[in-house]
């Protein structure tokens, strides 16, 4: 297993239980420091995804499993509910078009509200019209990934922190990996889970024998949340009608009650979490139209995250990509290309499709050995 995110640690656990010998190599000093760290932290409904993808099956899957999961495990979460609001009248339109598409890929509790009532439920809200999301929620994501991570070591995994994969190279039905750090080493294994985020494509081009027509382009699109301290307008969170790259400055609360403006999109060519504070003047703008109480000065620099997506700028969405042997050639090697939003969500399904797709590939590899 390569890489120590959330989906990593979900499938590292999954596989360990699963009753596989697992190895979880992460470059960086702690788990969970890249992608998982810097999200807003929201259990989401799987209302925006193309019905039939990847996306809408996995997050609409992967939520259920993870409130349950988090309710049997104590991982801290909360199933606050969301608004989507319009704030135009031409953006009505939008609204009935969003849930026109969840409702086609499966999500069925969205409830149209007109403007009073969505006001009633958030009087801080500027709005002409409104959905409301009863299974949108909130999770601590770190104390998410430290049960994964539990478990997946109490069924016999080993996380090995500081191990950076330099490369390596496909020998017969082997994968061997170099593996860097201060003690480095080389792995010999019959199956790799490539699970690395942002630097998933680069890790895949560095093993000898993927094929590069295979590897998918990266681009990476920052978002910057911005913080609001002291009382806090709304109760849930609230998002606008969705931006091309992304879901809007929209604003979203942890579970200890700070609220928190943001993802913006801004496309970088470098990875890069440096949070530009005169970024902020964009958000008042955006904020206004759905919260005009908004005083000026108060934003102050939060984080940044960085998203892997598949497309460039104005280009159309992409899809999850959970890229097996039958795609690329490669016995035992799983690739997870472009994982972003709803990633933590959509991580126990994402565990359960690759255990699966390592499971069957076994088989026919002993049907044919038979």
């Amino acid at each position: 297993m390569i890489g120590a995110g959330v989906v990593g640690l979900a499938c590292a656990r999954a596989l360990a239980m699963s009753g596989r010998d697992v190895v979880i190599l992460e470059r960086a000093l702690d788990i969970g420091t890249e992608t998982s760290a810097r999200n807003s932290e929201v259990i989401h409904a799987g209302i925006y995804y193309a019905p039939g993808s990847n996306k809408a099956q996995l997050c609409r899957a992967g939520k259920e499993m993870l409130y349950d999961y988090c309710a049997t495990r104590g991982v801290s979460h909360e199933r606050s509910g969301k608004l989507i609001v319009a704030t135009a009248d031409q953006q009505l339109g939008d609204l009935a078009a969003i849930a026109q598409t969840a409702s086609k890929a499966g999500v069925a509790d969205l409830q149209t509200l007109s403007s009073t009532k969505a006001i009633a439920l958030e009087p801080s809200v500027a709005c002409v019209g409104a959905l409301l999301s009863p299974s949108t929620g909130l999770i601590d994501s770190h104390g998410l990934m430290l049960s994964y991570l539990g478990e997946a070591e109490a069924a016999g995994a080993m996380l090995a922190l500081g191990s950076p994969v330099l490369g390596g190279h496909i020998d017969g039905n082997a994968i061997v990996l170099d593996v860097g750090g201060d003690t480095p080493m080389t792995l010999r294994t019959t199956t790799v889970i490539n699970a690395a985020g942002l630097w998933a494509q680069d890790l895949s081009r560095r093993i000898a024998g993927v094929p590069e027509a295979t590897i998918p382009e990266c681009h990476y699109a920052r978002g910057v949340y911005f913080t609001l301290p002291g009382k806090q307008p709304f109760s849930r969170p609230v998002y606008p009608v969705p931006e091309p790259g992304g879901l809007g400055c929209h604003y979203t609360l942890d579970l200890g009650g700070q609220g928190k403006f943001g993802p913006d999109v801004e496309w970088i060519e470098e990875i890069d979490y440096t949070v530009n504070p005169d970024r902020s003047e964009r958000f008042y703008d955006a904020i206004r139209r759905y919260w005009p109480g908004l005083p000026t000065g108060v934003l102050q620099p939060g984080y940044a995250g960085v998203r892997p997506k598949l497309h460039g700028p104005g280009g159309p969405a992409t899809d999850f990509v959970i890229q097996g042997p039958e795609a690329h050639g490669v016995a035992g090697l799983v690739n997870l290309y472009g994982i972003e939003s709803p990633g933590l969500t959509s991580s126990l399904a994402i565990a359960q499709t690759v255990d699966r797709m390592i499971s069957n590939a076994h088989m026919n590899v002993k049907r044919s050995r038979a």
